[in-house]
C-alpha cells in the first residue's frame, strides 16, 4: 500500500455502537477526533432546545392547572427551568470540541442535564397526570414524548444524552405503571425509549459516517491536486479529452460535475451536444461554441478559450485550453485538455461593466455612456456634414420634494422620470442621467433644427404631467437646455458646456422652458461668476445699503411701514441690480450672512422712526430654514432695541415648497416673539389656503400683476383682488397692494377695499436719510 493510499480513512468499517457511546475505540479513527464530530453538533441550537423544553413544561402545567397543587406544579417548573439553563449554559462550551480533546467528565457532565429532564419528565408522568382526567392525562404523555423526540433531534449526534435522558424518563413512570397493574403500558413505555435510544445511536452513526467520509474525499482530491499540480498552474480545474469523433474519453469525476452527469453517462457522448443543450437540436450555436467546433476540426492548438455552454438548461462559463494528441508515427488521436468553471468572474465582470456604463437607480445610461454616444454622433455628423445635438435636462422643484418627503420619495419620483423619458425615445435619441435631477438627450441627426424644439417640447410637456409617489401626488416641471454640434461646439466637452449654459438661461427664466445655446451666454457665464466672486467679499467691503420704500394707509395716505430693500454698490462692477444678485445669493447660499445684515441694518434704521412706523424686512426660504434664522432676529432686536411689534417679516408662498414644518415653526416662533408676518406676492405662485388657515399672517400682499390687470379692468385680475380683500377680511388681516404708480390705480384699489397701498405713487425705493426726512418735514408742518 502506498504512502498516499494508506492516509485515506477506510470509510466503508462501521463504527461500533460502543465507539459511539464513547466506550471503546473507533477501529483506527482517532477516539477524540471522533466525539469532537458528536459533540460540536449539539452548540447549535442548545438555546432553542431549552426554550422547547420550557415551553412542553408551560403547556403541561397550564392542563393538569387546578389539578394539580400549584406549590408542587411551582416546583416542578423551576427544576425544568434550572435544569435547561444548566444545560444550555454547559453545551456552549463544546463550540471548539473539534479542535479539542473531549474528557470523560465533560461527557458525564453533559448527560447530567438530559438525565434530569428524564427524571422530572417521569416523575409528572408517574405522580400527576393520574391525578387529571383521562383526556389530559392522554395529553400529558403526548407532550412527554414530544419532549424525547426534542431531546433525539438535539442530540441526535450524542446518544449517550438521548440514552440518559430515556434512562431518567424509565425510572418511575413504567415502575407506576406497573405497581398499578397496567403492565402493557409498562412495556410499552420501554419499548417506546429503547427504540429512541437505537435511533439516536443509529442518527449519529450516519452522521459521523457522513463526516468521516467528507473528510476522506477531502485529502483524497488533496492528493489529486498535488499529483495534478502542473495543471493547478494552469488554474485548471478538471482534465478533459476527447477522440478523433469529439466523443468525450476517461471522464474525471471533476469533469462530470461540471458537466452535472455521471461518469458513466458522459463516457463517449460527444462534447459539443452536450454542452450546447437544447442549441443544438435547433441549431442555433453560440458564437464561442463555433469557435471551439473549428478549432477541434482543425486541429489546432488553443489557451484560454472562453465558451458560453449550457448545462442541463443552466447558462454557464468555461474558459478551456486543448491541445491535439499525436502516437509515435504523429497520427492524430483527439484532444486532451484543461477547463474551469468562470461564470462567477464573468457575472461578476459584466456587472461591473454594466455598472460603469448605467445608472444604477434609473437603470438609464450614465454620464460615460451618454458621453460616448455624444462622440459618436459628433463623429457621424463630421462624416456626413450633417448635425447632431446635446439636450440637457433639469427638473424644476424637485429640492423641495427631496426637502420635504425624503430622499426615498426623491428617488421613487426619478425613477418615474427616466420611465416618462424612455418612453420618448426613437432611434435617433439615447436619454441618460447625469446625476442628481439632472438628465440628458443625444440626438444623433438634429440636420432638421426644427426636430430639437420638438423633442424639448416633448419632454417639458411629458415631465410636468403630475406623479403620484406614496399617495404623494407631485409637480414638478423640467428645463431645458441645448446645444447643436459641430456649430456650437467641435468636441464632447464643449457642446456639453454649452447646453449646460443654455440650461442655466432656461431655468433663470423661472423654469418649464427651452433655451437654445447662444455665443453671448459664456459672456453671461462670465459675468455671473465675477459677479459671484464679488459678492462673496461685498460684506467685508461694506458694499452693501439699504433702501426704503413706504406703504401708506389706502384712506389716509399717512406712512405705516417701510419695506427695506437691499442693494449693492460694488466697486468692481457698480451698482448691481438685486435681480442678478439675489438669485446668486440664494443659490451659494451668501443670502443667509447678507439677509442676517439687512436684518439687523433695518431694524437699527427704523429705531430713529416714530414709534408707530413698522418696518418690513424680505427673507428668503434659505434664510427662513436656516436652524439659526429665529435667534438672528432676537440677536437684531436685543442689539438695536427695536420692540418687536414695530418688525414685519415678509416672506413668499415658495417656503411652503421646500419644508412646511420647519417654516411654519420658524414663523410661529417669529410670532410668538411679537413680530408679524406678512405674505408675500401672494397669487403668484404655490397659493394655498391652506397655509394662510393655519399661519395667521397680519399681511397679505398682492402682487403688482394684479394691480396692473384690474387697472385694465381684467375680470379675472378684479375677481382675485376682490376675493383677496374679503378672504383677509374675513380672517382679520390687512391687505396691501402692490405696483401703485398713478393716481387712477390709486383710487381704483382704494375702491377695491385694500388697507395699505405701495407704489412710485407714494414714493420709490429711498436712502434711510431720504426716509427719516419724511418725518422730519411732517413733525415741522405740524409744528408749524
Amino acid at each position: 500500500m502506498s504512502d498516499h493510499e494508506s492516509a485515506f480513512l477506510d470509510t466503508s468499517t462501521k463504527i461500533s455502537t460502543a465507539s459511539i457511546l464513547g466506550l471503546g475505540e473507533a477501529n483506527g479513527v482517532e477516539i477524540s477526533r471522533l466525539h469532537g464530530l458528536q459533540y460540536v453538533q449539539i452548540t447549535r441550537g442548545s438555546l432553542i432546545y431549552a426554550l422547547s423544553q420550557l415551553g412542553l413544561a408551560g403547556a403541561v402545567a397550564w392542563i393538569l392547572f387546578g389539578a394539580v397543587p400549584m406549590l408542587w406544579l411551582g416546583l416542578w417548573g423551576a427544576a425544568i427551568l434550572a435544569v435547561q439553563a444548566h444545560g444550555a449554559h454547559f453545551e456552549r462550551d463544546f463550540f471548539d470540541a473539534e479542535r479539542r480533546v473531549i474528557t470523560n467528565i465533560e461527557r458525564a457532565r453533559q448527560a447530567v442535564s438530559p438525565l434530569l429532564t428524564g427524571i422530572l419528565w417521569s416523575a409528572v408522568l408517574a405522580f400527576f397526570a393520574p391525578l387529571a382526567a383521562g383526556l389530559s392525562m392522554m395529553t400529558v404523555w403526548i407532550i412527554a414524548a414530544t419532549g424525547l423526540i426534542a431531546a433525539i433531534y438535539h442530540h441526535r449526534t450524542v446518544p449517550t444524552a438521548v440514552l440518559a435522558h430515556s434512562a431518567g424518563l424509565g425510572m418511575v413512570a413504567p415502575a407506576a405503571q406497573m405497581i398499578e397493574g397496567q403492565w402493557a403500558t409498562a412495556f410499552a413505555m420501554l419499548a417506546f425509549l429503547a427504540v429512541s435510544v437505537m435511533v439516536a445511536i443509529a442518527a449519529a452513526r450516519s452522521f459521523i459516517e457522513a463526516r468521516l467520509a467528507e473528510d476522506s474525499v477531502a485529502e483524497k482530491d488533496s492528493v489529486v491536486s498535488l499529483l495534478l499540480r502542473e495543471f493547478e498552474e494552469n488554474e485548471a480545474d478538471w482534465l478533459w479529452e476527447v477522440d478523433t469523433s469529439r466523443r468525450v474519453r476517461s471522464v474525471s469525476p471533476r469533469f462530470a460535475y461540471a458537466l452535472n452527469r455521471k461518469q458513466g453517462d458522459a463516457e463517449g457522448m460527444p462534447l459539443l451536444e452536450m454542452i450546447a443543450g437544447k442549441d443544438w437540436s435547433q441549431g442555433r450555436l453560440p458564437a464561442s461554441l463555433h469557435d471551439l467546433a473549428e478549432r477541434l476540426k482543425n486541429r489546432q492548438h488553443f489557451s484560454h478559450l472562453l465558451v458560453q455552454v449550457s448545462i442541463k438548461g443552466a447558462r454557464r462559463w468555461w474558459e478551456l485550453s486543448g491541445t491535439p494528441m499525436r502516437d509515435e508515427q504523429g497520427k492524430f488521436l483527439g484532444f486532451r485538455g484543461v477547463g474551469s468553471d468562470v461564470t462567477a468572474q464573468r457575472e461578476s465582470s459584466d456587472q461591473v461593466a454594466y455598472l460603469a456604463r448605467f445608472d444604477t437607480l434609473t437603470s438609464l445610461p450614465n454620464r460615460l455612456q451618454l458621453t460616448e454616444a455624444l462622440g459618436e454622433a459628433m463623429q457621424y455628423a463630421a462624416q456626413w456634414r450633417t448635425r447632431c445635438a446635446f439636450l440637457m435636462i433639469d427638473l424644476d422643484r424637485f429640492k423641495s420634494v427631496n426637502d420635504s418627503l425624503g430622499h426615498l420619495v426623491g428617488d421613487r419620483l426619478l425613477t418615474q422620470v427616466s420611465a416618462r423619458l424612455k418612453s420618448l425615445m426613437g432611434n435617433n435619441l439615447l436619454c441618460g442621467r447625469l446625476g442628481g435631477d439632472e438628465f440628458a438627450v443625444v440626438l444623433r441627426d438634429a440636420t432638421d433644427h426644427r426636430v430639437i424644439e420638438t423633442v424639448a417640447k416633448q419632454i417639458i410637456e411629458t415631465l410636468s404631467e403630475p406623479y403620484l409617489v406614496d399617495n404623494h401626488t407631485l409637480y414638478v416641471g423640467a428645463s431645458v437646455g441645448s446645444a447643436i454640434g459641430p456649430r456650437d461646439g467641435r468636441s464632447v466637452e464643449e457642446l456639453m458646456r454649452n447646453a449646460d449654459l443654455a440650461l442655466y438661461r432656461a431655468k433663470d427664466q423661472g423654469g418649464g422652458s427651452h433655451c437654445q445655446f447662444e455665443p453671448n451666454l459664456h459672456a453671461v457665464a462670465e459675468e455671473r461668476r465675477q459677479l459671484e466672486l464679488s459678492l462673496r467679499m461685498a460684506l467685508e467691503r461694506d458694499e452693501m445699503l439699504l433702501n426704503f420704500q413706504p406703504v401708506v394707509d389706502a384712506n389716509t395716505e399717512q406712512v405705516v411701514s417701510f419695506e427695506a430693500l437691499v442693494r449693492w454698490d460694488s466697486k468692481d462692477h457698480g451698482m448691481v441690480s438685486p435681480v442678478k444678485f439675489i438669485p446668486i445669493a440664494e443659490e451659494t447660499r451668501l443670502i443667509i450672512p447678507i439677509g442676517k445684515w439687512v436684518l439687523r441694518e433695518a431694524c437699527r434704521q427704523a429705531r430713529a422712526w416714530p414709534e408707530h412706523i413698522k418696518v418690513n424686512v424680505n427673507v428668503s426660504p434659505e434664510q427662513l430654514l436656516d436652524p439659526g434664522f429665529t435667534d438672528d432676529v432676537v440677536l437684531a432686536l436685543e442689539e438695536t432695541g427695536l420692540r418687536p411689534q414695530r418688525l414685519e417679516i415678509e416672506v413668499t408662498e415658495s417656503i411652503f415648497l421646500r419644508d412646511a414644518s420647519i417654516a411654519r415653526s420658524s414663523l410661529e416662533q417669529i410670532m410668538a416673539l411679537g413680530c408679524s408676518v406678512a405674505l408675500d406676492d401672494f397669487g403668484t405662485g404655490y397659493s394655498s389656503l391652506g397655509y394662510i388657515r393655519k399661519l395667521r399672517f397680519s399681511t397679505i400682499k398682492i402682487d403688482r400683476t394684479f394691480v396692473k390687470g384690474a387697472e385694465q379692468q381684467n375680470a379675472e385680475s378684479l375677481a382675485i383682488i376682490r376675493a383677496v380683500v374679503a378672504m383677509a377680511q374675513s380672517l382679520d388681516m390687512t391687505t396691501t397692494a402692490e405696483g401703485a404708480e398713478t393716481l387712477e390705480e390709486v383710487n381704483m384699489i382704494r375702491g377695491l377695499g385694500c388697507d395699505k397701498i405701495q407704489g412710485y405713487y407714494f414714493g420709490r425705493p429711498m436712502a434711510a436719510e431720504d426716509a427719516l426726512k419724511l418725518f422730519n418735514s411732517s413733525e415741522d408742518r405740524r409744528s408749524a
